[in-house]
């Protein structure tokens, strides 16, 4: 039987030290620290590299890799991964793989956020594997259950120019519905010709987990239909743990559509909108509400509601993270409902901060746990 209230990673870690453009002594000095810390196998010799300036750029990667790997271990997470290292972001790293992508700029998300905007110009094809390195160099490196965060097929259509599949349906002469048919045909695409071939890849070199990324399912309420038949397209029929990771959003549009998608975790941010104060009543745990919702609806799915708020470099305490947890578990009336992890990844914070959040996370689940069984 599975222990209660076990602790996943979610995506992101800021990218290590060694990885920024220009490498001084403060940076290999922050590495060695880390590389101590953590217990990195041989990272001593990482440091002799970064020190004589003998390393490429790949070998860099990998040890990126496996420090963001050591982190979440040395931190004690049952489900990990090593804090997608190697992307540029979770949007322009898949869209460099697909044929008829073409970036065309900078487009600004939120703050200081942006991403690299692109339009499909082509019928959208995998011109070689995503993510399938970076799972099977986890695989070699760790023992810990791996998650492999993927980016679903409806954010990156609904995050790109459907040119080519506007331009297919020029007999149409409302402009509205000509944009309509594009934007379902681009997201269906993706979903079979690009996005489940990377699941059936990661599936057939014994991936157990796999984490769709989804930030723009509730954004046109209007699709929730055509979400759930792009998810569905990607999962079904595959052999894995799928968790559907939807970050910063209004859940109430996902009812009652997320019954039908075929997953088995989803993955929501509440820290954020709670309070920072100790308690298990409505109030102090104020960022929980959506949770009646779905108990309301009683889902086959389990549930991680965030309990560590990424956006901020207060450190909960684990005896806040214990109260959230137990909170989610009387709502939904089954702590065997209920998964301990972050809002969302770990990338706006310092390797510091985000080590902490993540210490406080599996204490304040280990606390849940024994207030729970006792």
């Amino acid at each position: 039987m599975e222990k209660l209230f076990p602790t996943q990673e979610v995506g992101s870690l800021l990218r290590a030290p060694f990885l920024k453009k220009t490498i001084t002594e403060a940076e290999i000095s922050e590495t060695e620290y880390w590389g101590r810390l953590l217990r990195v196998p041989r990272y001593e010799e990482l440091i002799h590299h970064l020190k004589t300036g003998r390393y490429v750029q790949g070998e860099l990667y990998d040890w990126a890799s496996l420090f963001g790997l050591k982190f979440f271990e040395s931190a004690g997470l049952d489900v990990i991964w090593d804090g997608e290292q190697r992307r540029i972001e979770m949007y322009e790293y898949p869209l460099r793989s697909i044929e008829g992508a073409v970036f065309y700029g900078k487009v600004k998300v939120w703050d200081v956020e942006t991403y690299n905007k692109a339009a499909i110009v082509s019928e959208p094809r995998l011109l070689r594997p995503i993510y399938l390195d970076e799972f099977l160099f986890a695989k070699k490196h760790s023992e810990r259950e791996l998650k492999v965060p993927v980016t679903g097929p409806y954010t990156l259509a609904d995050w790109s120019f459907p040119e080519y599949h506007y331009s297919i349906h020029s007999e149409v002469r409302s402009i509205q519905e000509r944009k309509k048919l594009a934007r379902r045909d681009l997201a269906i695409d993706l979903a079979e010709k690009v996005i489940r071939p990377v699941v059936e890849q990661l599936s057939r070199a014994g991936a157990k987990r796999i984490q769709i990324d989804e930030p723009a399912a509730t954004t046109n309420p209007e699709e929730m239909e055509l979400f759930v038949e792009t998810f569905n397209k990607v999962v079904s029929g595959i052999d894995a743990v799928f968790t559907l990771h939807i970050c910063y959003s209004d859940y109430t549009r996902l009812f009652p559509y997320i019954l039908e998608l075929k997953i088995d975790e989803i993955s929501i941010e509440c820290a954020n909108r709670d309070s920072p104060y100790l308690g298990q009543d409505d109030e102090r745990r104020r960022g929980y509400p959506i949770l009646k919702l779905f108990k309301e609806y009683r889902p086959r799915f389990r549930i991680a509601p965030g309990v560590i708020d990424v956006h901020t470099d207060f450190i909960e305490s684990p005896g806040l993270v214990r109260d959230r947890l137990l909170y989610s578990a009387r709502v939904m009336d089954d702590p065997s409902m209920i998964i301990a992890c972050n809002d969302c990844g770990l990338r706006t914070r310092r390797w510091e901060v985000a080590y902490k959040k993540e210490l406080s996370l599996v204490e304040g689940s280990r606390l849940a746990r024994r207030e729970w069984e006792a």
